[in-house]
């Protein structure tokens, strides 16, 4: 139980400084909309398992291990999208993502220059945004954060902790 804890759950609150007195405000995942591939996954490998009775008895092994390469792909890409994590705390944003190995990118919130909120027709409709992020630093592994859910909610928050912690003037 341990080792499949450990493997889905991105642990968030070991990158927490908490003896500087860090704090997580928004905890963000993905919109539900990237588990829709995998989805469709799942459901084109159930497919190929309904069609194995009607595939000659010599080749009918071919789709129940296509099946399970399809099963095991659309697993992987939705545990992907299950550890890709993006946090704002009282100090500073970042993202943890990864599944085997795990990638950390930071961005204190004193080089936030700019967020850029896009929300594509798709994304109006069902609920999502993605976030660019300009900063003072030329190559970040925070630029784009996409398939953000509430977007807009979002955003605000980011403005108020970067306007509590003294950086910019005040949002309502």
């Amino acid at each position: 139980m341990g080792f499949a804890r450990r493997l889905t759950d991105p642990d968030i609150g070991k990158h927490l400084l908490r003896d500087e007195g860090e704090v997580i405000v928004d905890e963000v995942g993905h919109h539900w909309v990237v588990f829709l591939f995998p989805a469709l996954e799942v459901l084109g490998a159930l497919a190929l398992l309904l069609a194995t009775p009607f595939v000659s008895v010599e080749i009918a092994w071919l789709p129940m291990v296509l099946a399970v390469v399809v099963l095991l792909h659309a697993g992987w890409r939705a545990l992907e999208e299950h550890m890709d994590r993006f946090v704002v705390t009282n100090m500073r944003v970042f993202r943890v993502r990864g599944v085997l190995g795990q990638q950390v990118a930071t961005m204190p919130l004193s080089r936030i220059l700019d967020i850029t909120v896009r929300k594509p027709l798709h994304g109006r409709m069902l609920g999502f945004g993605h976030f660019v992020f300009e900063s003072a630093a030329q190559e970040q592994g925070l630029r784009d954060i996409r398939y953000v859910a509430r977007p807009d909610a979002r955003d605000l928050a980011i403005q108020r902790v970067v306007a509590r912690a003294g950086l910019r003037p005040s949002v309502n």
